[in-house]
Formats: C-alpha cells, sequence, structure tokens
C-alpha cells in the first residue's frame, strides 16, 4: 500500500503565457516521465493534446498527470490560463491538495493570475509560487514579489534569490542552505554546480535570509522566543515552520527561475515536497445530504473508510468517456458496483487507468487520495459523488456560473442534425460551463457560455471532434429584466363552470430585491385568510412566471413577492387555484413595476504598450466602458474597466490592430446594470422583431 504522506496532489495554475504547460513538461522530464520535451509554441507540448491547443497555443482543458519526485509521488493538474475556461480550473482546484501559482517574471501578476488566485483562497489550496522566465527582457524578481504583496495581497516567502538579471540570469541562491545553484547554458536540467554565494550577493542573501526565518519562527512560539534571544533555528526547524505556514496560508515559498531554459526547477520539486500537504492534511471535504446540507461527517482521507470519491472533469476520447475522480476516502476495484448519490443510480467500475497526459496506465484498484481516470461510467457527471452501496453520502457539489453569452447553431443538413444532438450531450457532459438548449418557437440549438473564445473553441471543436458541420448564428447577449418600483396589488381568480368552481383571491406587494437575491417569497398572512396549505403554490405560480419577463421576455431576476392577505372558499379554492392567481398577478402586476432591463457588465482587464493607451481608453469609452484603473508596469499599461457585455464583441480584433498586436485583454461576468433607455429600446424592439418572424 502506498503510505499517503508521501502523495501530492497539486495543479498549477497561472495567466496565459506565464509558462504553465511548459513548466510541467519541466516537472516531467526532470522526473524521468518524458525523455523529449515539447514546446508549447510548437505545439508539441505533451499536456496539449488537443487539435484546438496546439494550434492556439493554449491550455483548454486541464490535463492530468503522474510522475515521481524524491521517493514522493506527485499527481499534477495542468489548469488553463484562460479566462473562458476558468472553470476548469475552478473545478480542478476543488479537488487538489495544493499548488503552485506560476508568475510572469516580466508580466507579473496579470488579470487571468488574479481571478485563480482568489478562487484558489475561496478553495483554501496551499500554494507555493514559481516566478518564470527570469531569462526574459524587463524580468524582474523583486517587481513581481512586490506585486504579489500589492495587487494579491498575499505574503511571499522569499526562499531563493536570482543570480543576474535578464539574458545574464544563471541560476539562484538557496537562502536557507546559503548555497548558490548555477545552471550551465546548454539548458540541460542536470547539468549544474553547487557553490558559494556570489561575493557582491552575500549582503542581500543575509538580509533575505533574515526575513524569511523571521517569517517562518512566527508558526512557533517556543522557535521565536529562542530566535529573539539570539539563536537561530536548525533549517529542519525552520522547515518544519515553513510547511506549517504555507498550510495555514499564512505565506507562500516563493521560487524563481526559467522553466524553458531548466534553472530553478529542482528546487521547486523540491519545496512541492517539503511544503505542500498530503492528502490527510487538508481540511477534509464536508459531507452534505441530498438537500445540499452538511450533515456534519467529513470524508477523511483514509483507504479503510467506507468509498467517497468526486467525479470532477469528464473527457470523451477515442477510447469512450473517462471520467476523472479524486478518491476522498475507501479504495475502488476493477468491476466493483459503487452508487452514484446524484441519480440514485449504481454504476460499475470499468477500467482503472492513471492518465499521464494522453498516455495511460492500467491498474486494478485505486485508494484515497488518488486521483483517477473511470472507463465504463454511463450516467455519471461532473460533481456527482460516488459511495459504497451500503453506506451512501454525498460529497458537497460544485457551483458553475450562469452563461452569459448565447449564439444559435443549426446543422448544414437534416443527416447533420443526429450527430449534432450526440456531440452536443458529450460536450455538455465535459464542459459544465458550457449550455444547450433549444429555442421552442424557432426549434433553432442554443450554446451557452462563458464568452466569445469559450463558443468559438466549442464550435471548432464540434466541426472537427465530431465531424459536425453547422450554420452560426450571432452572438446574443444573455439580457435580464427587473423592477423598479414597489406595488401592493390585489388579484382575484373565479371560474365557474358546473360541478366545483375555482377561487383564490391574493393581496400581494411585489418590490424590486437586492441585487444578486434572485427571487424571494414571504408570507405575512395572518387569521387564515389563506391557508397555509395554498402558500406554497402562489410561491410557484410567481416563480413559473419569472422565466419571462413582460419587456421583451427575458427572466426576471432579483424581485421579492410578499402576500399580505386574500380570501379563500371552502369548496371551490385548491392550489390550482391560488398558483393560476399568482400567474394571473404576475402578469397584471409587474408591467406597473416600472420593469427595466438590465444586461450584463464585464470586468475587463486590458493590456497595452504605453504608446497605445489613449487609443485603448478613447475605445472603451466609445463601448460605454467605466475605467476603474490604470497601472503602469515594466513592459506596458494594464487597464481595468466595467464594459457591457453586448459592446465587446470583436474586441480582440479591434484591440489588435489598435495596438499593432501587442496589446491582450481578458474578461469575466462582473455584474448586471440597467441598460441605457436607448439600448434598451432598440434590444426591445429587436427582439420583437425576431420572435415575430419565427411566430
Amino acid at each position: 500500500m502506498t503510505d499517503l504522506s508521501k502523495y501530492r496532489n497539486i495543479g498549477i495554475f497561472a495567466h496565459v503565457d506565464a509558462g504553465k504547460t511548459t513548466t510541467t513538461e519541466r516537472i516531467l522530464s526532470l522526473t524521468g516521465k518524458i525523455h523529449k520535451t515539447g514546446e508549447t509554441h510548437d505545439g508539441e507540448a505533451t499536456t496539449d493534446f488537443m487539435e484546438q491547443e496546439r494550434e492556439r497555443g493554449i491550455t483548454i482543458q486541464s490535463a492530468a498527470t503522474s510522475c515521481e519526485w524524491n521517493g514522493h509521488r506527485l499527481n499534477i493538474i495542468d489548469t488553463p490560463g484562460h479566462v473562458d475556461f476558468t472553470v476548469e480550473v475552478y473545478r480542478s482546484l476543488k479537488v487538489l491538495d495544493g499548488g503552485v501559482g506560476v508568475f510572469c517574471g516580466s508580466g507579473g501578476v496579470e488579470p487571468q493570475s488574479e481571478t485563480n488566485w482568489r478562487y484558489a483562497n475561496e478553495s483554501e489550496v496551499s500554494r507555493i509560487i514559481f516566478v518564470n522566465k527570469l531569462d526574459r527582457m524587463g524580468a524582474d524578481f523583486m517587481r513581481v514579489v512586490k506585486q504579489i504583496e500589492t495587487v494579491l495581497g498575499a505574503t511571499p516567502l522569499v526562499m531563493v534569490l536570482p543570480i543576474g538579471r535578464e539574458d545574464e540570469f544563471s541560476g539562484v541562491v538557496d537562502l536557507l542552505t546559503r548555497k548558490a545553484w548555477i545552471w550551465d547554458a546548454s539548458g540541460d536540467p542536470l547539468k549544474y554546480t553547487i557553490e558559494d554565494v556570489p561575493a557582491d550577493m552575500a549582503d542581500d542573501v543575509e538580509e533575505w535570509r533574515e526575513k524569511l526565518i523571521e517569517t517562518a519562527v512566527e508558526q512557533d512560539d517556543d522557535l521565536l522566543e529562542a530566535y529573539l534571544e539570539g539563536n537561530e533555528p536548525s533549517v529542519d526547524d525552520i522547515k518544519k515552520c515553513i510547511r506549517k505556514g504555507t498550510n495555514s496560508m499564512a505565506f507562500f515559498p516563493t521560487y524563481c527561475g526559467s522553466a524553458f531554459k531548466n534553472k530553478g526547477m529542482q528546487l521547486m520539486l523540491d519545496a512541492v515536497v517539503d511544503f505542500l500537504p498530503s492528502p490527510t492534511e487538508v481540511k477534509p471535504q464536508p459531507e452534505v445530504d441530498l438537500e445540499g446540507n452538511e450533515t456534519g461527517e467529513l470524508a477523511i482521507v483514509d483507504p479503510d473508510r467506507p468509498l467517497r470519491a468526486l467525479a470532477f472533469k469528464i473527457m470523451d476520447d477515442r477510447f469512450g468517456a473517462l471520467t476523472f475522480v479524486r478518491i476522498y476516502s475507501g479504495r475502488i476495484e476493477k468491476g466493483m458496483t459503487v452508487l452514484n448519490t446524484f441519480t440514485g443510480k449504481t454504476e460499475r467500475i470499468g477500467r482503472i487507468v492513471e492518465m499521464h497526459a494522453n498516455d495511460r496506465i492500467e491498474h486494478d484498484s485505486a485508494q484515497a487520495g488518488d486521483i483517477v481516470a473511470v472507463l465504463g461510467m454511463k450516467n455519471t457527471q461532473t460533481g456527482h459523488t460516488l459511495c459504497d452501496p451500503k453506506d451512501p453520502a454525498t460529497l458537497e457539489p460544485m457551483v458553475f456560473p450562469a452563461a452569459v453569452i448565447s449564439m444559435a447553431i443549426a446543422p448544414k443538413d437534416k443527416a447533420g442534425a443526429e450527430k449534432l444532438a450526440l456531440a452536443l450531450g458529450k460536450m455538455v457532459q465535459e464542459d459544465p460551463s458550457f449550455y444547450v438548449s433549444s429555442d421552442e418557437d424557432s426549434g433553432e440549438t442554443i450554446l451557452g457560455g462563458m464568452g466569445e473564445l469559450h463558443l468559438d473553441v466549442k464550435i471548432d471543436i464540434l466541426r472537427r471532434t465530431h465531424k459536425v458541420e453547422v450554420v452560426v448564428g450571432k452572438p446574443q447577449v444573455a439580457y435580464r429584466e427587473t423592477i423598479t418600483q414597489a406595488v401592493e396589488d390585489s388579484y382575484t381568480h373565479k371560474k365557474q363552470s358546473g360541478g366545483s368552481g375555482q377561487f383564490g383571491k391574493i393581496d400581494y406587494v411585489i418590490e424590486p430585491g437586492e441585487p444578486g437575491s434572485g427571487y424571494v417569497f414571504e408570507s405575512k398572512v395572518t387569521g387564515g385568510n389563506v391557508p397555509r396549505e395554498f402558500w406554497p403554490a402562489v410561491e410557484k405560480g410567481f416563480k413559473l412566471m419569472m422565466d419571462e419577463g413582460v419587456l421583451a421576455g427575458f427572466p426576471l431576476m432579483d424581485f421579492k413577492v410578499t402576500l399580505m392577505d386574500g380570501a379563500f372558499h371552502a369548496v371551490d379554492s385548491s392550489a390550482i387555484a391560488f398558483e393560476i392567481a399568482a400567474k394571473s398577478a404576475y402578469r397584471q402586476t409587474i408591467p406597473k413595476c416600472s420593469p427595466q432591463l438590465i444586461e450584463p457588465i464585464m470586468k475587463v482587464d486590458v493590456f497595452t504598450p504605453e504608446d497605445h493607451v489613449g487609443d485603448c481608453i478613447g475605445d472603451l469609452n466609445r463601448r460605454r466602458g467605466m475605467i476603474k484603473s490604470q497601472e503602469a508596469g515594466a513592459t506596458g499599461v494594464r487597464i481595468k474597466a466595467d464594459v457591457p457585455l453586448s459592446e465587446m464583441f470583436g474586441y480582440i480584433g479591434d484591440l489588435r490592430t489598435m495596438t499593432s498586436g501587442r496589446g491582450q485583454f481578458s474578461m469575466e461576468f462582473s455584474h448586471y446594470l440597467p441598460c441605457p433607455k436607448n439600448v434598451a429600446d432598440a434590444v426591445i424592439e429587436e427582439t420583437k422583431a425576431r420572435k415575430a418572424e419565427q411566430g
């Protein structure tokens, strides 16, 4: 049996282009997993094996791979950096115990790294930091360390200092041991020498070493006291303190190097083993009941307890659907039967494979702490819990963001219709932030997603992987409607048609809710004028109507209905009568509440060379953007703004034109805001015209 303390389940995450995939490649070659190292920019990286990834040079799916270092087993997940695929990062973090945040030595803390860092904080994942690309022009380790403090609000614990800058970068000084690791120019990671600290760095090394020890010993009162009395703790004691502080996220050990030139990687791998937690050291996952309330039980990582595993990713490949699972407790064996608590059905475990990017090694069993892929699962989807049928329990499920953009597609010919339905079914299983629905009025298939690039890649996958040709409509923004005024009103539903009739009278107030509150229902009826058993029917009636607003048919958001009073009839009143009363009340009253159209506002982060800042800001203003901040970096300026999604279509093309191809941007959904009247009128007109055409 494997010793769980020798396991490290880690993720590597960062901004696009900070070098995550290259870092993963280097780790694999250092640990002897691959002999020839592929490069992302040649489209040959081991973990980027989708055609779309190779072509665009970006990681789209998080790939899983395992390797050994210093007698420890590392399960590594390389996650995408692109903002449209943050769901991949989010779900990977959910099942990891630790992470390596990679930052670019010249770009520093970039927009996407902030989002990923925030996700990691929310998931309480301990991390070490690797500042990459120190051989690049404009690379500055200390500036990035400063940014980690100011932009991320984190405490970096500097563990090494770089020797030389930019193209002079030759190695690092390990502050704990006061030794210099110097690699030769061949790029071979194994060709290095360990020397004394260069004379011109001696003062800096002592200064930073002192800071390191001061921060670390705060984790242990006895050592702190001894240190203040002038006794320096041993290196092992300092390491224990660093491990404790890393696991409690008090600070983040920070390393530097160049993954591409193979410099500094060994120290970072040692840090993964020395400082990041094993599966048994992280806070166990809470178990929940079917309503989603915590039961107070925890899934403690132990192979001898009942089985608890979380399916965190479904991937379709040439061998069928692979279900990636993280096993929290118990063990799984080939051929055994497990219960999926979400569907209530049992599933048989087919083959169990350990993934090495695109290759696989078969196993007969796997146990707590492992991350493996299982073949042969029929009904299991992302976020489902697999458990022991004799001892069922559910793990806390994942929450995925709602789509902010949609587009209509149709197959080119009749033959494609069936293929399209099958392909979309598989794609929705793989990516829970990708939504598919059909518009009943027009019969069109509507795709929903996180952004233009997200849907663009999906259409590409349909064409190439699934060989389905589709006609693509214009992207549509997910507008919503809301109300701005409170209205008190009353509605009586009466119907008499031989036999027992229907009767229900309700007096109610409809008022605007807090942003993000959705639909809230409350009853203040006293004295039994509307019997308690009919309250749910009134609540349901309003709820069923909120999918269609009165302005242009967009879903209604953030409103509260309070049932004040009403009347019922001993014979003719029923739940259905009150539900119909509520539906009619919605149609009667919402138009009186001054409804307005609201639109999704995106948090946009633009990076541009200095000489194009004016053009970029002018352009964002034209797009109705609100500029939030500007920040000058070494290689350009970052502009943060809130911009309506409807104005951001095709932005990447315009940005490239304005900045001669050097600008980049990322955006993610932030909140909803009212549309200006002229925009709202145009959207309402267009929506009505579209409905009339389909009518």
